[in-house]
């Protein structure tokens, strides 16, 4: 299967991915003061990654080096996994988290594979280079040097024009769900 088949099926399965793992999870989540107090804080650092990674990007239009893109190729998905990571740990259920890790791992890893030939043909000049200094998805802790990244500086309207606020919203009804469900639990 070539990458871009292996892309467009795994951003297929996103989707009804989700529809199926939701209700899952809210049915067998047993949270605990705890479990929210931990998991939230690791969803809220994937909702700064999210936001970090949004302000910097500029889609399509020029390879993005700055910011997290100094440290992973991906902090767009590493931001998705530390959400997604506090949410199965807000839940209080082990296994929850082992079946939706497996999940994303199935979807985002093609995706993640998948977009590095799509980079190299929209920045054939610069993709390489940026992509032997910076990881795929695991960050490294120092920045890496690329070519007129230091002039580029975070930008809130991107954060806005990229809806990544939806995130947030999304993570707030969650919690909500989680912290009515704790409260109804025995």
């Amino acid at each position: 299967m070539n990458a871009a088949r292996l892309r467009r099926l795994a951003q297929r399965l996103r989707v009804p991915l989700g529809f199926v793992l939701a209700p899952v999870f809210v049915i067998f989540a047993r949270p605990t003061l705890l479990s929210l107090a931990m998991g939230t804080v690791i969803s809220v650092a994937g909702l700064l990654i999210r936001a970090w990674a949004s302000g910097h990007l500029r889609k399509m239009t020029e390879l993005t080096t700055s910011g997290p893109y100094a440290h992973t190729r991906n902090p767009l998905y590493l931001g998705t996994f530390f959400l997604v990571l506090g949410v199965t740990v807000a839940g209080g259920v082990w296994w929850l988290g082992v079946l939706i890790a497996s999940a994303y791992l199935v979807v985002y890893v093609p995706v993640m594979i998948a977009e590095v030939e799509t980079m190299r043909t929209l920045f054939p000049a610069a993709y390489d280079d940026w992509a032997a200094e910076v990881p795929l998805f695991l960050p490294r802790l120092s920045a890496a040097e690329a070519e007129g990244a230091g002039s580029v500086r975070f930008d809130g309207s991107l954060y806005l024009r990229y809806r990544e606020y939806r995130a947030a919203l999304g993570l707030f009804a969650v919690l909500a769900i989680l912290i009515a469900k704790m409260a109804v639990l025995p």
